[in-house]
């Protein structure tokens, strides 16, 4: 067994301090890292999403030509693929854009201490719940790619390909959580709260 595997097989057998490893290096990751690069991080997880929506349109545009000269292109099931994976990118950018649908019929009535804690309850509760879903996804990837599983329709794709997509939007996320967190922990004002057309800054306005 490589070095690889044995790793894998011992997360997938302690999956609870996975899950604290993971949590951790998401927490990790925005206390260390600088800023742009988060911010980065952030935009290009949002281009990705665009590239892969482009594709949807792209693939729907060569099955229709393809009919003009008797040309079957089965592009259904790697177009939802392709939906997955610009959904799953795309968290991170619209959580940060504000472009996010929130319920804040609490949270628009509160105001300084009780307000930051629902933040930090909030953030903090979505970056562990993203954790725990990163390590999950981590975990199915790779039993998928073990097992060598396939896709079941006309084209033959190795399934561990459009998971590992999903798993990467669902890190970001985590990642974008958690730096929305520790930014009401400093007492910043959430980035979501001043880019969403529901946002709470421009009700008070």
């Amino acid at each position: 067994m490589n070095p690889l595997a044995a790793l894998m097989s011992l997360a997938g057998d302690h999956s609870e301090t996975s899950f604290l490893v993971v949590t951790g290096l998401v927490f990790l990751v925005v206390v260390i890292a600088r800023r742009k690069w988060l911010d980065g991080l952030f935009n290009v997880s949002g281009y990705v999403a665009a590239f892969f929506l482009a594709a949807i349109a792209g693939l729907i545009v060569a099955q229709i030509v393809g009919r003009f000269f008797a040309v079957a292109i089965d592009a259904i099931e790697v177009s939802g693929f392709c939906m997955a994976a610009s959904t799953f990118f795309g968290l991170a950018a619209t959580l940060k854009h504000g472009t996010h649908i929130r319920v804040n019929l609490v949270l628009r009535r509160l105001r300084g201490w009780g307000k930051r804690g629902a933040e930090l309850w909030c953030t903090g509760a979505g970056a562990v719940a993203m954790s725990y879903a990163t390590t999950q996804a981590v975990l199915m990837v790779w039993d998928t790619f073990r097992f060598g599983e396939v896709t079941k329709g006309l084209i033959i794709m190795n399934l561990w390909i459009p998971q590992a997509a999903m798993t990467a939007g669902i890190a970001v996320l985590a990642v974008a959580l958690a730096d929305e967190f520790v930014a009401a922990l400093r007492g910043a004002e959430p980035s979501y709260e001043s880019g969403g057309p529901m946002s709470y800054a421009e009700e008070k306005t």
